[in-house]
């Protein structure tokens, strides 16, 4: 493969790359060869398409995967090889761009443009000052955690008499303008509902204390406020029925049921932790309290990386890169063909480049390499977080490894640049001041709002 590097200015290059022939031509057979091993096509046998089917079908495909294969191999390579830093990707130069057409052409000539970066000293020093955030959890806020334990993991027991919350079942008839059963009319035996959910107050004020066996009159209308959905529902009628139905009915209580938290027990603490993992009252809140921090603590890493990402702006500037490049990279990508976004995105198009340029910096200093386990710990740890936030910690690993997949699938890059960020936290905290402060969850959240 030819490559050449030409330098527009002191940012800017060009980039030429010409793919021939020789380059690409093994690589295309063989990933034919590997196609028509599993090919099945309707009148050949498994493996046995004759190969000028397999071209006339998937090679325009395959010629274009593998073009770009070695393109791309080769680019990173020669950047490597002549150590030649960038910030940001390789960008395809439109207007420069020859020709591509991969049904008649064999030789392919690729142009790009490229932001060169500049030589900054990235070194830190106790010169920085910056925050580090630890968070405080308060004795309401985890008695409202250990609450919401007890609520997930309660149980339903049958009472005599109705308190708020209550769920009722009982008959529902639909009564005549005097107050008796309407012949032909609405009648639901076994209907449930819970009064608490009454959008009219005086309707829902009816079953104060009301008790097995006893019957109230009522307007369901009036108590849903007219809604469809929920009148059907009760009712076992159709929406359109239901929005004109003006009736009173009577609904005799055969059942009151009520959902109970849980004791604070070792079943409790079973359900939470797993099995005899905690004994005592106190042990049971401690571990919540260090689950409460720890679910924070991957905040307060990001919150340390952002400052300290600012720090570094303030110290050493941002890079100098052409904005013309910048706003036809974001031209490009932005639906915004009049160019209002891109003219507010260059600001913090730059930023990113410079964070980048840092970052990448710094984890060459400091040898910093990222593996695929990493990535996937690090999504494994987000979905445990997303979990957790809903009171659900005890969940099983092949659930989490596979919600984790999914999220690393289409989040990559993302979750590669936060290993990196992450193992990158100790030796900022090495080489620069900390300056530790103990805050509470909403003076946290606060700092995110200015």
């Amino acid at each position: 493969m030819n490559i050449s590097l030409e330098n527009i200015d002191k940012v800017t290059a060009l980039l030429t790359a010409k793919v021939e022939k020789a380059d690409y031509q093994e690589k295309v057979e063989k990933a034919l060869r590997t196609r028509r091993q599993k090919a099945e096509i309707p009148g050949f046998r498994k493996g046995m398409v004759p190969m000028s089917l397999m071209k006339k079908m998937y090679g325009h495909t395959v010629l274009a995967e593998e073009v770009n294969r070695c393109l791309s191999e080769g680019i990173n390579n020669f950047l490597k090889d002549n150590k030649v830093e960038i910030i940001g990707d390789p960008f395809p130069d439109d207007e420069r761009q020859p020709e591509v057409d991969f049904d008649t052409m064999e030789e392919f000539v690729f142009t790009y443009d490229l932001a060169l970066a500049p030589q900054v000293d990235v070194e830190l020093s106790k010169d920085y000052i910056v925050p580090c955030y630890n968070i405080a959890i308060s004795d309401d806020q985890l008695e409202a955690q250990v609450n919401a334990y007890r609520q997930q993991y309660g149980r339903y027991e049958q009472v005599t008499a109705y308190e708020e919350n209550d769920m009722l079942k009982g008959l529902l008839v639909e009564l005549d303008d005097r107050g008796a059963p309407l012949e032909k009319g609405v009648r639901v035996e076994g209907a449930i509902m819970m009064p608490s959910y009454m959008k009219n107050d005086e309707q829902k004020a009816l079953f104060a204390g009301v008790k097995v066996g006893d019957s109230i009159v009522f307007h369901p209308h009036t108590a849903w406020d007219g809604n469809e959905s929920e009148l059907a529902s009760l009712l076992k009628i159709k929406k359109e029925k239901a929005g004109q139905m003006r009736s009173n009915f009577s609904f005799t209580v055969g059942e009151i049921t009520r959902y109970l938290s849980g004791e604070i027990n070792q079943e409790l603490f079973d359900h939470v932790f797993g099995q005899g993992v905690v004994t005592t009252q106190a042990g049971f809140r401690a571990r919540i309290k260090e689950q409460m921090v720890a679910q924070f603590q991957p905040q307060s890493d990001y919150k340390f990386v952002i400052d300290m990402r600012q720090a570094m702006f303030d110290k050493k500037g941002l890079v100098e890169v052409s904005i013309p490049f910048i706003k036809h990279v974001l031209l490009d990508l932005s639906k915004d063909k009049d160019g209002q976004e891109v003219e507010e995105g260059v600001d913090h198009a730059l930023r990113e480049l410079t964070w980048q340029y840092f970052r990448g910096k710094l984890a060459d200093k400091y040898d910093i390499k990222v593996e695929d386990d990493e990535a996937l710990g690090m999504a494994k740890s987000d979905i445990r977080a997303q979990f957790a936030h809903f009171g659900m910690v005890n969940i099983a690993e092949d659930m989490i490894v596979r919600y984790a997949q999914e999220t690393l699938e289409k989040n990559k890059y993302d979750y590669y640049f936060r290993v990196v960020e992450h193992k990158l936290i100790p030796f900022f905290k090495e080489a620069v001041t900390v300056e530790n402060k103990t805050v509470s969850i909403e003076e946290f959240n606060a700092l995110f709002q200015k």
